[in-house]
């Protein structure tokens, strides 16, 4: 997986926290992905197809999560609902969103997000993906990008 995929990612999110949440993130550890559960018990998943294939993961802990719907929806989000997963989607593909826009080189489209609650929930990447785990921490808690890319060969113009 390229350094060029995976950088937009973590600048989009930087850049997201701090701009829309008023949250400023810090990068801790880089890892590969060793298990199929993400860190946290929020997921927002995004899809990407074109140049590269795979999947983006925003993994929030709950506390995250809350806090980001409250600050989004500026009322108090006290449980994970459909608001606080409306939101967590929301994050995931304004996320994703300013990422493509900083990989204009590349021709990509994203899905639209899906989210996924719960401990222990799975997010499986495409099986020929080695996905890395990008941790982050905030004044919020802990969260986590997930990032599992394959770059497609061009096709050969006959």
């Amino acid at each position: 997986m390229k350094v060029e995929y995976i950088n937009p990612f973590i600048s989009a999110l930087v850049n997201t926290f701090d701009t829309m949440l008023g949250c400023p993130i810090s990068r801790k550890s880089l890892s590969l992905k060793s298990s199929l559960s993400p860190h946290h018990e929020v997921s927002g998943i995004v899809g990407l197809s074109g140049q590269a294939q795979g999947t983006v993961v925003l993994s929030l802990s709950g506390d995250v999560a809350l806090r980001a719907a409250s600050t989004m929806l500026m009322t108090e989000a006290t449980e994970i609902n459909n608001d606080v997963v409306d939101a967590v989607g929301e994050l995931a593909n304004m996320v994703a969103g300013a990422a493509k826009a900083q990989l204009t080189d590349f021709t990509l489209s994203i899905s639209l997000p899906n989210v996924i609650t719960g401990r222990g929930h799975e997010v499986r990447f495409p099986s020929n993906v080695k996905p890395i785990v990008i941790d982050f921490e905030s004044p919020w808690g802990p969260l986590a990008l997930e990032v599992g890319l394959n770059e497609v060969a061009a096709p050969v113009a006959v």
